[in-house]
């Protein structure tokens, strides 16, 4: 049976994994009839307040704030294994960019959660497909620019310049539609970069999870 990974950083769009892209991703895998794999950081993070879009000077813990989209079926991104999965998926959210990166306050200059590059890595390597929604586009770009992969954020001349300054190639796209690096077997969708609606990003990350599917 096909399995794949799903990559989460957290729960709310503002420090963590974007919901309504983790659930858009999710529902279409399990209607395409795959077996799916969650995982997430070990490591806390400043939480915002997602009412007020204020920080609370709280911090919470990324695995145990993905639990609750995953149902409580999320394992430690240390545990993965690229040799035992067949494709890798990234949603977005500021969690991407805080938590599984430093994108958000670095940039080009940006690191990467250690355990989140050694699976992109080991999953290029393998010539397995990786598909990243939102920003996470940023994420791969950082674990995998030294290859020059393809990929989409959609139409933000700024970010997209941030991502070539990682050695990446941007092509610009519409909210319902995704970019395919055939070589590097990587799929991109801009889903909430674009938005405007649950509807427009759910018919992107629907073909996006196609596609990548196909490429297995």
């Amino acid at each position: 049976m096909t399995r794949v990974g799903v990559i989460l950083s957290g729960c709310g769009f503002m420090d963590g994994a974007e919901i309504h892209e983790s659930v858009c991703t999710l529902l279409a895998l399990d209607q395409a009839g795959v077996t799916t794999s969650i995982y997430a950081p070990d490591v806390d993070f400043d939480v915002v307040d997602h009412l007020t879009g204020a920080p609370t000077g709280e911090k919470r813990n990324c695995l145990v704030e993905s639990a609750r989209i995953a149902r409580g079926k999320v394992e430690d991104i240390k545990l993965a294994d690229a040799k035992q999965l067949d494709a890798l998926f990234l949603p977005g959210g500021q969690g991407a960019a805080k938590v599984l990166s430093t994108f958000a306050d670095e940039g080009a200059q940006c690191s990467i959660n250690e355990d989140t590059s050694r699976l992109l890595r080991e999953m290029h390597a393998a010539k397995k497909p990786i598909a990243a929604i939102c920003i996470a586009p940023a994420v791969v770009a950082r674990a995998l620019g030294e290859h020059g992969p393809k990929l989409t954020i959609g139409t933000d001349t700024g970010t997209a310049r941030l991502l070539e300054g990682m050695g990446c190639k941007h092509e610009s796209c519409t909210v319902t539609e995704f970019t395919v690096d055939r070589e590097h077997k990587l799929v991109t969708t801009p889903a909430y970069m674009l938005g405007p609606s649950i509807a427009h990003v759910q018919k992107g990350i629907e073909k996006t999870v196609k596609e990548t599917l196909a490429m297995i």
